[in-house]
């Protein structure tokens, strides 16, 4: 492949990579723009908690907030991998699949945590609560695939 022609196909590449970015972050605004409550209003603002309830549920969502910062930093580490192994590589390479693996493994990893999250706090809750809690879980979620 000829100089000019690797330069063609990174710029394509980094130009489809940009381009899919920014088609996300429009719909994720357009998506917050309409959304329905978040879970974390529902949980605060619509469950009539016990002190003793927020109190446990504030300690769950401290410790998750720590845990998915370092979450949520692995999975921009193993984006910078892939964005850095599609322009050091021409095509679809065994270090390009390794760094398409590891964005996979992260990105699963934040999801199975905040699954577990919600799972811990849904603990939290009295039987009412917690229909009014998985209703809410499963209207988020049907939203997001709608």
């Amino acid at each position: 492949m000829t100089p000019s022609l690797k330069a063609l196909v990174v710029t394509a590449v980094v130009a489809a990579i940009a381009g899919g970015l920014a088609c996300w972050g429009t719909a994720t605004w357009l998506r917050h723009e309409r959304a329905e409550p978040s879970l974390h209003d529902v949980v605060h603002e619509r469950l009539d908690l016990t002190p003793q309830q927020m109190q446990r549920i504030d300690a769950l969502e401290a410790d998750f907030a720590a845990e998915r910062v370092g979450l949520e930093g692995e999975l921009r580490q193993a984006n910078r991998e892939l964005i850095e192994a599609i322009g050091a590589n021409e095509g679809d390479t065994p270090e390009v699949q390794a760094a398409v693996d590891h964005f996979h493994v992260a990105m699963g990893d934040l999801q199975k945590a905040t699954l577990g999250h919600v799972f811990e706090m849904r603990a939290v809750l009295d039987p009412e609560q917690a229909e009014t809690f998985d209703a809410a879980i499963v209207e988020t979620l049907r939203a997001r695939v709608d």
